[in-house]
């Protein structure tokens, strides 16, 4: 069975190609983290949805013409990666480029499951092109089932939203995160970040001068992944103690989600958050925040209505105020 749809896009074709292949542009409308090797053999790793990442490798690259690479989902026997190929034709046409998508080597159950997944991607291309943002994606704000790596990938694709309206305005900006500016919030994020990737094994590469979203979104992907890999069973060793790997996932939760309600707080952003996501880090945020660490790491919990929804409580559970109450 094949997929095969054409859009179009009023872009011209190396801006077409830049969409399609470029983490920082891939998490606009596709994936929620993103990592390229942009080569022929090279392979790449995208999470579509929480809990869902594809993964291949590129077999032919024609910049600005045509792109070709395996495809299969991480964990998936049905469909392991590898197993399929997607092949991107970029053609030039009056007023833009046309896209067309061919997916091979799929059986009948999973071209009807893939249709429905590049149909609704695809419309989010469109939209990215035409408009400038695609908004925030529906099926990445509350996966099913939800765990404290899925709930973690929501939370990243939240942060981003956010972290994608900071500009150089407002580094100097104060934060409801005491003594943080932006830039200093910004600096915390990453270290925080990169100190659970290096628990992990991994190196995480600073980026002080991208983009705020490229620099936290880099970061993240490159934690998560290890994450992933890695299981959250036993203890990782953070530097300063030895942490269950769930106490330290849930720590990732919070910093994601708690801190993009900081950064959208003093940028006048609205934040758009599942209330499934936030009940659920609100629970991890129960299990994780303890007496002894008020007054260090989280102030005092904060009064809150008991109407109130439950990213308002979660707010309050950290310490912060939450406006109007």
């Amino acid at each position: 069975m094949t997929f095969n749809k054409t859009v179009f896009l009023p872009v011209d074709p190396d801006a077409a190609f830049a969409l399609i292949t470029e983490p920082e542009r891939l998490r606009r409308w596709k994936t929620v983290a993103a990592r390229v090797d942009l080569r022929v053999g090279g392979d790449y790793r995208w999470t579509i949805t929480p809990g869902h990442s594809a993964m291949g490798s590129f077999t032919e690259i024609e910049p600005g013409k045509r792109i070709v690479y395996t495809w299969g989902w991480e964990g998936d026997a049905g469909l392991p990666p590898g197993a399929s190929t997607v092949t991107v034709n970029l053609e030039a046409v009056e007023g833009g480029t046309t896209v067309q998508l061919i997916h091979e080597g799929l059986n009948e159950q999973q071209e009807a499951s893939h249709a429905e997944g590049w149909n609704h991607f695809l419309e989010r291309l469109v939209l990215l092109a035409a408009n400038g943002d695609a908004g925030p994606d529906e099926w990445a704000a509350a996966p099913d089932p939800m765990n404290e790596l899925t709930s973690a990938e929501a939370a990243l694709a939240v942060a981003q939203r956010v972290l994608g309206g900071l500009d150089e305005s407002h580094m100097a900006l104060p934060t409801p995160c005491a003594d943080f500016t932006v830039a200093g919030l910004l600096d915390h994020l990453f270290g925080s970040i990169a100190s659970i990737g290096n628990s992990l094994g991994v190196k995480v590469a600073d980026q002080p001068a991208a983009m705020p979203e490229v620099r936290i979104a880099d970061a993240a992907q490159a934690t998560l992944e290890a994450f992933r890999a890695n299981g959250t069973d036993g203890t990782l060793d953070m530097g300063f103690a030895h942490l269950p790997a769930t106490l330290v996932a849930n720590i990732l939760n919070l910093e994601l989600l708690v801190h993009a309600w900081d950064f959208a707080t003093a940028t006048g952003q609205e934040l758009n958050v599942s209330p499934a996501l936030s009940d659920y880090v609100l629970g991890l945020a129960r299990n994780t925040i303890s007496p002894q660490m008020r007054g260090k790491s989280f102030a005092t919990e904060t009064l809150v209505a008991e109407s109130a929804a439950s990213m308002e409580r979660l707010i309050a559970f950290t310490g912060r105020q939450v406006a109007g109450i």
